[in-house]
């Protein structure tokens, strides 16, 4: 019995896997997953056909073989637009629609 390995994703040299082929990045893939709860077929179909069920079952299994690296950077990203959004303060838009009485 021989074993085949087939990968459809490439480690760049920043350290960053893509899928191959695509211009996307596998932790797009499960973002689409993990946030909006698609299957893979949703996200083939949000995607347009761009990427094929296999090449997003393969970023799916990336993800979850590299979970808990990929939930780190997803926090980190997340807590950097935090203090990146308190660092900017209210949006103008937000102070007219307070201003309205439209927020509270």
């Amino acid at each position: 019995m021989s074993t085949i390995a087939i990968s459809s994703i490439e480690i760049r040299e920043n350290g960053v896997a893509w899928i191959i082929g695509a211009n996307t990045k596998v932790i797009e893939v499960a973002l689409d997953h993990l946030a909006h709860g698609w299957s893979p077929e949703e996200i083939f179909f949000q995607h347009y056909g761009q990427l094929s069920l296999a090449q997003i079952h393969a970023a799916l299994a990336y993800y979850y073989e590299h979970q808990p690296e990929f939930d780190a950077e997803i926090k980190a990203q997340l807590d950097e637009v935090e203090e990146l959004r308190k660092l900017a303060g209210e949006s103008p838009g937000r102070k007219r629609l307070r201003a309205l009485g439209l927020l509270s």
